[in-house]
């Protein structure tokens, strides 16, 4: 093992804190959020119409028209709302994971 001046010992033994800190960021906030990211960005994805959702808001109702942008949901008899597909929070019969 090749011998380090004392500088470069201390440079290192000062730096190891901020690379374990980084290592703990990484795997309990990026790699977490980066996962239910592309997990809900599937399920905007593979949207369908007749599929029974749950709003960010709390409405539940059942898709009956889907645009690019927006989604037209029953959410009563004779009663039909425009939402933003990225309005949709989950299905209803999903339990939220």
């Amino acid at each position: 093992m090749p011998e380090f001046s004392p500088e470069i010992m201390q440079a290192i033994q000062a730096s190891w804190p901020i690379v374990l800190m980084g290592v703990i960021f990484y795997f309990l906030l990026y790699r977490p959020q980066k996962k239910e990211q592309s997990r809900r960005q599937e399920l905007l994805n593979n949207l369908k119409k007749g599929e029974r959702i749950v709003t960010i808001g709390g409405l539940y109702g059942t898709i009956t028209a889907l645009s690019e942008k927006t989604a037209t949901i029953k959410i009563a008899d004779k009663v039909e709302v425009d939402i933003s597909r990225t309005a949709v929070s989950h299905y209803q019969n999903q339990p939220k994971s």
